[in-house]
């Protein structure tokens, strides 16, 4: 009986979260359809994200985001920031992360969600995980933007494991050759309770903290592309650390 109890619980705290994501996207569309119309008009979106949208959300599923930082970002300066990728606040978490706008790179499965996937698509860069000319396409798009003077968010797993006991899985190399390439400082960030309050298991999740460390930065400035891999397995094993320091 508690079981079944706890199963209705989770099943309305899930449909609450649907609804937390649209309610505000609803109120402001005419605002967002403006502020998606050009990409001069990207920091004002993110504004609204970051500190509506985001805020809405974490708070209206009763969480307590809490922000762990080693190092602060510098205004007006272009970051390549990474995370761990587990949940569906991983997004929401990261816009905590940095007042600095900065631009996601995603899958473009999450473009077919009703309401959500329309400006997903017009503001963030879509991959295709599966197809080399979507790759070489999100690298162009990737630069022209740090070109503006905006930072890039890549969750370098590539997408949550389908294995839930792993911790962290293996990193893809975009983000890191992205990084070198333009001698921009790498943001580790490890976030410690997202899989835990609210995993991708549709009958889970629970309110209480969602604490965050962002980790020193790695300067790029003096590397060259063949470094990438070894930048790319020793960024990993910085997070992994931090997410095994909190392990029960």
């Amino acid at each position: 009986m508690i079981r079944i109890l706890l199963g209705i619980l989770q099943l309305l705290y899930r449909v609450w979260f649907y609804i937390l994501v649209s309610i505000p996207i609803v109120i402001l569309f005419p605002v967002l359809i403006l502020l998606t119309s050009s990409e001069r008009f990207y920091p004002q979106f993110f504004w609204v994200a970051r500190n509506i949208w985001a805020n809405i959300i974490l708070y209206g599923m009763f969480f307590i985001p809490t922000i762990n930082r080693h190092e602060c970002l510098e205004k007006g300066k272009s970051y390549m920031l990474i995370a761990n990728h587990t949940s569906m606040m991983d997004i929401m978490m990261m816009l905590k992360v940095s007042k600095n706008p900065f631009v996601f790179v995603g899958k473009q499965e999450l473009a077919k969600i009703p309401l959500f996937g329309f400006f997903y698509k017009r503001v963030c860069i879509l991959v295709d995980r599966s197809s080399p000319q979507s790759r070489t396409l999100v690298y162009k798009r990737a630069q022209r933007r740090l070109h503006q003077g905006l930072s890039i968010c890549i969750f370098p797993e590539g997408g949550v494991p389908d294995d839930s006991s792993i911790l962290l899985d293996s990193f893809k190399d975009g983000a890191f050759k992205l990084a070198i390439a333009h001698r921009i400082p790498i943001v580790p960030v490890a976030f410690l309770d997202n899989k835990k309050r609210f995993s991708y298991k549709f009958f889970s999740g629970s309110p209480g903290r969602m604490r965050a460390v962002v980790m020193p930065f790695i300067n790029t400035r003096k590397l060259n592309a063949k470094q990438s891999d070894p930048l790319k397995e020793s960024t990993r094993s910085l997070i992994l650390s931090e997410l095994q320091k909190y392990q029960c």
